[in-house]
């Protein structure tokens, strides 16, 4: 039985992949400014988006998750945020008319900024140093300076998220997310891709769908819906500091919301049942998300559902796979045949990436496009045989012609990684393999 829960008391549990932090009190300084800003979103945001998310639990929405692995303070440019969305609104698309379903959007934007590691220090030419930790505590640059924790960076994280929120609230309120010009984009696509023909049938049916709905009146003019977007963002909460300094009581309801995000998610190295992570997150309110691998048991993810959602409120908790293609037949059907008889309602989603990465031979850590979409085959299939709804997509990517994940339409191959590899940490599928994933996933989704 847990203790009363509070913003602090995850301080009584074990924390996992905390920052060494060279001067604690200035990360207290630090923590207090922060705790006295105006939240980055609201509770009302956050409760609108856990209600569809519990039309995704019952198996009339689809969510799709999607964007950076770690957002970079370097690349703060409207350009950058304008491109990411653009490749989310476009997957959504292509995603709503071969299902039609209400796609739920949200963004890996906004806060995702620190990075779980899989060891603390890293050695280079016999030099150890701390891991590069993400942006938000130290810098990736192999140097003593660069890879020190700076609790100040907490600031900045904060600052980067507000302005990336504050355009994005603009995108997609502001005519950018206008439904005919989203399909112009995909049309290009189409018409510029090599796997395009393969495609175009999706293509062609949206345009007739368009030009029924305009003939029976209905454009963006008359109806906001094809002007506007609802779009939220999430990270991990990986920073427990920073999170409790985010979290407020909302006036309205009386509760607590960790207002650093719409939703936020445990990763696989943090779901510790007596880990300060689970502590924390169950006592917010927001939506929730939690990181499922092959270590994982059914036990485990019962044991997480209890702790994070124990009144089984549909669209509270998302759980998200992550076996790799060669592990999620054997790892996935007795976690859900477990959650399920145990009467949790959960959206399972899939994150068809973390377990699929290796490293090539030009010494590039990489991902095969193959590998993604084939793990993504198999959750779909997987749940349909079990009877269960298959009802998310978590991917990380970018909008920008990066060259990290290999395969696609445009066969990026190991001699091309080093053209465009730009990630700070794992890498991502680029705009055009988005799209690719998209598509072809809008095609399995129509034979179930």
């Amino acid at each position: 039985m847990r203790n009363e829960w509070s913003p602090s008391s995850w301080r009584q549990y074990p924390a996992e992949q905390q920052p060494d932090w060279p001067d604690e009190e200035q990360v207290s300084d630090v923590l207090r400014e922060i705790s006295d800003l105006p939240p980055l979103v609201f509770a009302g945001e956050a409760r609108t988006l856990r209600e569809q998310l519990a039309e995704v639990c019952n198996g009339k929405a689809l969510l799709l998750q999607a964007g950076d692995c770690a957002e970079s303070f370097d690349a703060l440019s409207a350009d950058a945020i304008r491109d990411n969305l653009k490749v989310i609104l476009q997957m959504a698309v292509a995603l709503t008319y071969s299902t039609g379903l209400p796609i739920v959007k949200v963004g890996r934007m906004a806060g995702q900024f620190a990075k779980p590691r899989s060891s603390p220090t890293e050695t280079q030419d016999d030099l150890e140093l701390p891991s590069f930790r993400g942006h938000i505590v130290n810098d990736p640059d192999f140097n003593a300076g660069s890879r020190e924790a700076n609790p100040r960076r907490l600031l900045q994280a904060y600052h980067q998220s507000s302005s990336t929120l504050n355009l994005l609230r603009a995108f997609t309120r502001g005519g950018f997310a206008n439904l005919a010009q989203v399909h112009s984009w995909n049309q290009e696509f189409v018409a510029n891709s090599p796997a395009g023909e393969h495609y175009r049938e999706i293509a062609d049916g949206i345009t007739n769908a368009l030009a029924f709905m305009k003939a029976c009146g209905v454009t963006p003019v008359s109806s906001s819906a094809l002007n506007e977007v609802d779009f939220y963002t999430s990270h991990e909460a990986l920073l427990l500091g920073y999170e409790e300094a985010l979290t407020r009581i909302d006036s309205t309801s009386g509760k607590w919301y960790d207002c650093s995000a719409h939703m936020l998610w445990i990763g696989e190295r943090t779901r510790q049942i007596d880990g300060a992570h689970l502590e924390f997150l169950r006592g917010v309110e927001n939506p929730l998300g939690c990181k499922i691998g092959p270590t994982a048991t059914p036990n485990d993810v019962v044991k997480i559902c209890e702790v994070l959602n124990p009144e089984s409120i549909p669209g509270r908790l998302t759980l998200i796979s992550r076996f790799g293609a060669g592990n999620v037949e054997e790892s996935l059907p007795p976690i859900v045949d477990a959650v399920t008889s145990a009467g949790h309602p959960v959206v399972w989603a899939c994150d068809p990436m973390h377990g699929n990465t290796f490293t090539s031979s030009s010494g590039h850590k990489t991902r095969h496009l193959d590998d993604v979409l084939a793990e993504l085959g198999q959750f779909f299939s997987i749940h349909q045989s079990l009877g269960s709804w298959a009802g998310g997509i978590h991917v990380e990517l970018t909008g920008g012609n990066v060259t990290e994940c290999l395969g696609g339409a445009d066969k990026v191959s190991d001699d091309d990684l080093h053209l465009r590899y730009e990630t700070m940490c794992d890498p991502r599928l680029n705009a055009s393999q988005s799209l690719e994933l998209a598509f072809l996933v809008a095609e399995q989704l129509r034979q179930i």
